[in-house]
């Protein structure tokens, strides 16, 4: 089962979709702890051989694949089997389709793993983001956490996480420290929405020990 205790007489509940490991739904398990009161109810994903399935199967989460990602309907289907208060994007790398993010308007959040509004947009995921930060020479990268709308990463940005570009950086270092800014933004910005009810921007500070 989900993790779940209250506010008083009031629950947050929570789906996570993602493509890959689950580094980021690993990194949330853990900030929320095996007692508190947000309760992480589904994991969606668009493959079911993937880390973030079986680690929510570890953790007795209800998983859906949606083996048709563009299919609103079983998108819908899904979510609607217990009742979400947010959608959490945490690595997932298919649009979600147009109606779920209507149903969802306001309560959708994604990371990514550049300061938006610079690379991002469709197919700027995973290697190809850091790759294009170093070849624009960008002095700093970093992770946001923005609304989702219809667009790709063009939704309104709620936090974001900055690290210096390092001489000598490849793609593979600077994805190491930009992933540890994630671990820590993604879960204080779904630990803000459920004090307020829904996704705000907040204050996020994150100094860097190396």
């Amino acid at each position: 089962m989900g993790r779940t205790i209250t506010f008083g007489a009031v629950s947050f509940h929570v789906a996570v979709a993602a493509s890959g490991k689950g580094s980021n739904l690993d990194a949330l398990l853990r900030a929320l702890g095996p007692e508190g009161p947000i309760s992480v109810d589904l994991v969606l994903s668009n493959r079911g051989d993937v880390g973030a399935v079986a680690l929510a199967r570890v953790h007795g989460i209800p998983t859906a694949v949606m083996g048709d990602p563009d299919d609103a309907r079983a998108w819908l289907a899904a979510l609607a089997m217990r009742p979400i208060d947010l959608l959490v994007l945490a690595g997932y790398l298919k649009m979600v389709p147009a109606p779920v993010v209507r149903a969802f308007q306001g309560r959708i959040i994604n990371i990514h793993p550049a300061l938006l509004p610079r690379h991002g947009g469709p197919g700027m995921y995973g290697r190809r983001v850091h790759e294009a930060v170093l070849a624009a020479r960008d002095r700093e990268s970093g992770a946001s956490v923005h609304l989702v709308t219809e667009e790709y990463d063009r939704g309104p940005i709620l936090a974001q996480g900055r690290v210096k570009v390092q001489p000598g950086d490849t793609a593979e270092s600077l994805a190491a420290r930009v992933l540890a800014v994630e671990h820590r933004l993604l879960p204080e910005a779904v630990q803000r929405a459920a004090q307020a009810g829904r996704p705000v921007p907040f204050e996020f500070e994150w100094v860097e020990t190396t």
